[in-house]
Formats: C-alpha cells, sequence, structure tokens
C-alpha cells in the first residue's frame, strides 16, 4: 500500500463519516501502521513512555496492525531522560520506515540544558523533520519542535499550556483542545496528553472498539476534546 494514500484515507474515514461512527480500520496486519517515536537527551518520561504503552498494546491485541519502534534523534545508543531515566535505543532517524512520527517534548523551559531547545537550534535535524513523508504528531512541547521546523506555521495545532503563546507567536492558530487533529498534523496538550493523542490515533487507523478494548485493559478514560479539521 502507498503510504501516503494510507495516511490520507484514514483522514478522510474519520472526516466524513465520524470517529463513533465505526469507520472501517485503515491498517491491518498485513499492512500495519507503522509508528517511529523519537527519544532524545531531555525528553520527557512520560511524554513517549505514554504513547508507547498505549500504542504497543494496541499493536497486540490488534495482532499486529500497529508497530511501535523507539528511535533517536541521530545514531542508536542510550538517550537520558528529563528524569535521568536512561533508555538504550536500537534504532537511530530513519524517516522512511515511518506512517507516523512522534516527537514527544520534555524541558521546555531549560533554554540552554538538554531537551526540545536543543533539537529546535539543530537546523540539520530540522531540515530532515520538515522533509519527513508522515504523519507528524507532538506531544506536549514536542509541539514546539515541529514549530521550529515551520510545520505548525499556518496549521491548527496545541500544546503545554505554558508553550501555546509561543506555538501562536510563531505562526500556528492554536486550538484549546487536548487533542488537535488537523489531517496530517496531529498534536496533543500537556504531559498526560500523550495517552489520549496515542488513543486517537488507534481509533483514527485501528477503530473505535479497539480504543475503547485499550481503554478498558488500562483502566484510562480518555479526556478532554479531540478537535479534528
Amino acid at each position: 500500500m502507498e503510504r501516503r494514500a494510507f495516511l490520507r484515507a484514514s483522514a478522510l474515514s474519520v472526516g466524513t463519516m465520524g470517529a463513533a461512527s465505526g469507520a472501517a480500520a485503515t491498517a491491518t496486519a498485513s499492512s500495519p501502521l507503522r509508528v517511529r517515536v523519537l527519544v532524545f537527551d531531555g525528553v520527557e518520561e512520560q511524554d513517549f513512555i505514554a504513547p508507547v504503552e498505549v500504542l504497543g498494546l494496541a499493536g497486540r491485541m490488534s495482532g499486529g496492525a500497529l508497530t511501535t519502534t523507539l528511535a533517536t534523534t541521530g545514531r542508536p545508543g542510550a538517550v537520558t531522560c528529563r528524569y535521568d531515566t536512561r533508555v538504550q535505543v536500537a534504532e537511530g532517524w530513519s524517516s522512511d520506515r515511518a506512517d507516523v512520527l512522534v516527537v514527544p517534548g520534555g524541558g521546555y523551559t531549560d533554554k540552554t540544558g538538554p531537551g526540545v531547545n536543543r533539537l529546535a537550534a539543530d537546523r540539520g535535524f530540522l531540515r530532515r523533520l520538515a522533509g519527513v513523508d508522515a504523519l507528524r504528531v507532538g506531544i506536549c512541547t514536542g509541539t514546539m519542535v515541529l514549530s521550529a521546523a515551520g510545520v505548525t506555521r499556518g496549521r491548527n495545532a496545541t500544546t503545554h499550556s505554558g508553550a501555546k503563546a509561543d506555538l501562536a507567536a510563531q505562526g500556528a492558530t492554536v486550538v484549546n483542545a487536548r487533542v488537535v487533529d488537523d489531517g496530517d498534523l496531529v498534536t496533543g496538550g500537556g504531559i498526560t496528553s500523550g495517552l489520549d493523542v496515542a488513543l486517537w490515533l488507534v481509533e483514527r487507523f485501528l477503530g473505535a472498539q479497539l480504543a475503547q478494548r485499550v481503554e478498558t485493559v488500562l483502566e484510562y478514560e480518555r479526556r478532554g476534546t479531540v478537535w479534528r479539521a
């Protein structure tokens, strides 16, 4: 399946039928949705762990219709997270292996330390990010990295409440919703919104029934609104 058409089909099915209609899933075990979650020094643990947990469970419960891989922004290796958790990451940057690229946040208020500000200052990385042929997903202040790459300019998006003014100043139309789905760009609010963004991705690509089953296993009830273009 041509991957761009794959993503477009999911957006159209949700946009025309609505998430509650039970639209047919666009990912299957024979053509799985490939999700790569970026991690980097200073990444907020909850920002990436929540999507990994939700999407990993959805992949298992769907019989392999979704795969999730951690990847660094450069070469494979160890990453030290915001609260000193160390994660050994086997995969490096390879955007051609992703249908969905998740960019978590972390360290936004620390302008000189590790975290999203260093990514936003890395012009080489930003060029690669801007050129990704995948659905880009920003979690919390990960949206600000997408903004630095020019991805959110003129688009509907959200981020952590502490960064919304900056996001608007950089040209995005800020929507005060927990999850904002603007077609080939999905963004989430503050730190725990990664749970809700990931559950929305499950619903969008694999259907509402599976998303509800994942919620039940996690004993988590989704919060807030999913705003859709």
